[in-house]
């Protein structure tokens, strides 16, 4: 089997292929370019493996005219810089002792070597520059069956990096087989070993949310979290039960995972997943506005078109209802509308507290005739 896309064709990452075996050693792409390209997904970053050493691979990609930078060299990693594009070549490598994200490591020989240390077997796909898939652990037939695996024993690779428990429940939303439950065995060892996500920073743990709620369909992985005691212990008081109401109402709306996030709830995401400010202020006013019986056009002029249509979409979800055909005209005709009273219309009559609470008597009355109230008519 083959692998094919300009991502492998293009002269700039052939080069840094050549570097390596024009002087005999191994260059093989590996990860997640390789899996993408053979689930025909886009390819963003080029990883290769290969057996040179890393000072080999910074003298080579030097001669061959190249910019390596050792940005990883701990554990055997250089980028190599050609014609702008970064392609990190890492080193066939062991890991002798892991301390969550960070290894003690011996460089290896073989590839099966290197697999054998990596997360789930779909990630331990190689190939050759030429496209040649290399599939030293079986992991193409569990790509193909769509089915997230660990490489060899799930407690052990867990233990690594406790960080892959949430990894395995967003490989399966974004590359498992949504009418395949999760893999038992794998799915047993995450929850076995729930209680060492407790070390993880919150910053880690919230960009793998990100990334989890962000997938097509998040909802039968994060229903999985939830029975395995992993969605309580990262976020506490989570209920993913308005979750698939809301993937199913979404349709063709892209995926928002603050809109997501919004549905699950729990107690104060913003400390636990590390939200920023912005993000934190828009899943409070999206989920606000969803808990009102204020009419759509409302919520669209309150919070705009974009955050209007996810708090209306959340509502529907919170009350198991389908939208009315004419919601998203109804979210932009109030989103377009606009308070036709300045302060300066009010001034110098009012001022301080008492005109800021006319200004708002004038805006309920606009808004409560439909926005059809003119200005002459709300001054008069």
């Amino acid at each position: 089997m083959k692998v094919t896309g300009d991502w492998l064709t293009r002269p700039e990452t052939q080069a840094v292929c050549r570097a390596l075996t024009d002087a005999g050693y191994r260059a093989l792409f590996v990860g997640g370019c390789v899996r993408n390209a053979l689930l025909d997904q886009p390819v963003a970053d080029v990883d290769l493996s290969t057996d040179a050493l890393p000072e080999t691979v910074s003298d080579l990609a030097e001669k061959a005219g190249l910019k390596p930078v050792p940005t990883g060299i701990a554990h055997g990693t250089i980028t190599v810089v050609s014609g702008g594009i970064p392609h990190e070549v890492t080193t066939f490598r062991h890991d002798v002792e892991t301390f969550g994200r960070h290894a003690r490591v011996t460089f290896a020989k073989t590839v099966e070597d290197d697999a054998a240390r990596r997360d789930f077997t779909m990630n331990a796909l190689y190939a050759t520059p030429e496209g040649k898939v290399v599939d030293p652990l079986g992991g193409l037939a569990d790509l193909e069956a769509r089915r997230v695996r660990f490489v060899g024993e799930p407690a052990e690779r867990i233990a690594e990096d406790y960080l892959r428990i949430l990894r395995f429940f967003r490989f399966h939303a974004w590359y498992g087989d949504p009418d395949r439950g999760l893999d038992a065995e794998g799915l047993a060892a995450c929850a076995g070993g729930a209680a060492g996500l407790d070390a993880l920073s919150k910053e880690r743990i919230g960009h793998e949310m990100r990334r989890l709620l962000a997938a097509p369909d998040p909802a039968p992985s994060v229903a999985a979290m939830a029975q395995a005691g992993i969605l309580g212990r990262i976020l506490p008081g989570a209920d993913p039960q308005v979750l698939p109401v809301l993937v199913h109402l979404e349709g063709d709306i892209p995926a928002d995972w603050i809109r997501r996030l919004a549905s699950i709830g729990g107690e104060d995401p913003a400390e636990h997943l590390r939200l920023s400010r912005a993000e934190t202020e828009r899943l409070g006013r999206i989920r606000d506005a969803a808990l009102t019986e204020a009419a759509p056009a409302v919520i669209g002029y309150r919070l705009g078109a974009g955050d209007g249509a996810d708090a209306l979409l959340l509502r529907a979800a919170f009350l198991g209802q389908d939208l009315l055909p004419s919601w998203r005209d109804e979210i932009a005709r109030g989103a377009a509308a606009r308070f036709p009273v300045k302060a300066a219309d009010l001034m110098p009559t009012l001022a301080g507290p008492a005109l800021g609470a006319r200004l708002s008597e004038l805006e309920s009355r606009w808004i409560g005739s439909d926005f059809r109230l003119s200005r002459s008519e709300l001054l008069r």
